[in-house]
């Protein structure tokens, strides 16, 4: 039976103390940003609103950086024609501006992206040290480097050991020299399913399932005429060691992380729809509560259950970018997105829900206060989509709702 839970006579109310963050994504605020006076203008705005914490950006998938670092190269273009060097430290900046604002501050790092393919700009194209970290893809045409591709970005290979230290390193650096409170991981992920089928790879597999794959990759599947996956032998053992990759890489991070900020927390933001993105190796399920075997046994072995991540998180950031708002028997709902979410993480970590602006223009307020009073706190994806359609207002009146002091 569908409930609207809005529609009750007595509304559910909420912590008026819950995290209610507006995510600053770097690629698309880049040039809004690029002037200390619009930072402190927006600040204001989010301030007012209602949110009471921010995501920076500070690695976004060009690669990359807006901080200070001895290690990654200082982002001063996407390769669309407008350069802006900075003289001033942006992470700084935002984190000062914040804390006069009592407001809390998430850094975000795109953790596996190195550059963009159709500017062809970032380290990944800069510097020919990085080819061999890049991912191979498999397509129906054979195998070619990521940066050959029609991706997006390209993204760097979470097996190989050179990568796990460079996001140890860089993390480190961060998280050493700045005061913030939590740190997001945003594309900790392989791209999807085509990725990644070098060497280098196939050698880590080996030892993941202790023999030798005679046939590679069609041993792990092949493609038929109309260019889907036919399953090989070592199908169901490829994404559990696609997901054990992906889950030790976030662990190595929390270790990092912990190691240097014990109180810090460690986000991870991922699509709510688990079930579809076994193929990028992300299980944000718990190891006690998530067991996809018997519900999908074409993909998921019955020791799959064991890669889930939920963990060795303090907060998921679940994404549920929908349309819908209501309905816990409507499965392209955002009330049925968080209520997943906590039947398949339990007690592991927090959950918040996420909203992205685009998909909620009608129905945003809606969308903020289900977020508010059926999980532990917001996230709404981004500003840029916020200024656009003048969600403000929307956003505010989803927060009082929440906080019972909408009159």
């Amino acid at each position: 039976m569908f409930v609207c839970t809005a529609c009750s006579n007595k509304e559910k109310e909420t912590d008026t103390g819950k995290p209610k963050i507006l995510w600053l994504d770097a690629e698309a605020n880049f040039k809004r940003f690029s002037d200390q006076d619009s930072i402190r203008f927006y600040l204001d705005l989010a301030k007012n609103t209602g949110f009471n914490g921010i995501v920076v950006d500070v690695r976004p998938m060009e690669g990359d950086v807006l901080y200070k670092s001895k290690i990654l190269k200082p982002l001063t273009t996407f390769g669309d024609g407008y350069v802006y060097e900075r003289n001033w430290d942006y992470l700084q900046f935002f984190i000062d501006e914040a804390r006069k604002r009592n407001m809390k501050v998430t850094v975000s790092a795109g953790i596996l992206p190195a550059g963009l393919v159709r500017q062809k700009t970032g380290t990944a194209y800069e510097d020919t040290s990085w080819n061999d970290k890049v991912c191979i893809a498999y397509t129906p045409d054979g195998l070619k480097s990521m940066k050959e591709t029609s991706e997006y970005a390209v993204f760097l290979n979470p097996a190989l050991t050179s990568v796990q230290t460079l996001v140890s390193e860089y993390v480190s650096e961060i998280v050493s020299n700045y005061d913030f409170d939590a740190f997001t991981l945003d594309y900790c992920r392989f791209c999807n399913a085509n990725y990644d089928f070098s060497d280098s790879t196939r050698v880590a597999f080996e030892k993941f399932i202790g023999k030798k794959v005679e046939r590679f990759p069609e041993d792990i599947f092949t493609y038929n005429d109309k260019a889907e996956r036919v399953p090989g032998k070592y199908y169901k053992q490829w994404w559990e060691f696609r997901s054990t990759t992906i889950t030790n890489l976030i662990s190595s991070i929390r270790k990092t992380i912990k190691g240097k900020k014990p109180d810090m927390k460690l986000n991870y933001w991922a699509a709510s729809w688990i079930h579809s993105i076994y193929g990028n190796g992300q299980n944000w399920g718990s190891k006690k509560h998530y067991d996809p075997s018997e519900m999908f046994p074409e993909w998921a072995s019955e020791t799959y259950k064991n890669t889930g991540f939920a963990d060795q998180l303090d907060v998921f950031m679940l994404g549920s970018y929908l349309y819908d708002v209501y309905g816990l028997d409507n499965n392209e709902s955002i009330e049925y997105a968080i209520d997943r979410a906590y039947k398949l993480i339990g007690d592991d970590c927090e959950i918040y829900g996420t909203v992205y602006g685009e998909n909620n223009i009608k129905n945003m307020e809606d969308a903020v206060y289900v977020c508010l009073t059926q999980s532990a706190g917001l996230m709404v994806f981004d500003i840029v989509q916020v200024i656009k359609y003048n969600m403000w207002d929307d956003i505010k009146r989803g927060i009082g709702r929440a906080e019972g002091n909408n009159n």
